[in-house]
């Protein structure tokens, strides 16, 4: 199955150029319908003429993006040389605590496609 999401200019270039290996997520009604062996079309934002595929390759459920920044390697999110608290700062400004209480975090480990 197919499913479709947007992202920011940053972590798009980053998955492109093959840096980033896992996509940060609140674990809400949307992830909760992927499933390994699926594939992701993101579409760059604000400008989406730019897509790519990606399949996924496993996905870790973690309560707070702190838990989930503590067990995956900052390599794998394109993160070396921030603190973890400085992480979820970066984090808080697109989702609120208040969404990551609600839903909790997913951590999703993708292979971008040809």
């Amino acid at each position: 199955m197919e499913h479709n999401m947007g992202l920011y200019e940053s972590p798009f270039n980053s998955i492109k150029t093959g840096n980033k290996e896992v996509e940060v997520r609140l674990n809400d009604e949307k992830r909760r319908k992927l499933n390994p062996g699926d594939t992701i079309k993101f579409s760059k934002v604000p400008d989406s003429n730019e897509t790519l595929t990606v399949e996924i390759i496993e996905m870790r459920n973690f309560p707070t993006f702190k838990d989930m920044y503590e067990n995956i390697p900052a390599s794998d999110l394109d993160a070396v040389g921030g603190s973890i608290d400085e992480m979820v700062e970066r984090t808080y400004q697109i989702y609120t605590p208040e969404q990551e209480k609600q839903w909790g975090t997913v951590a999703i480990r993708i292979k971008l496609l040809g």
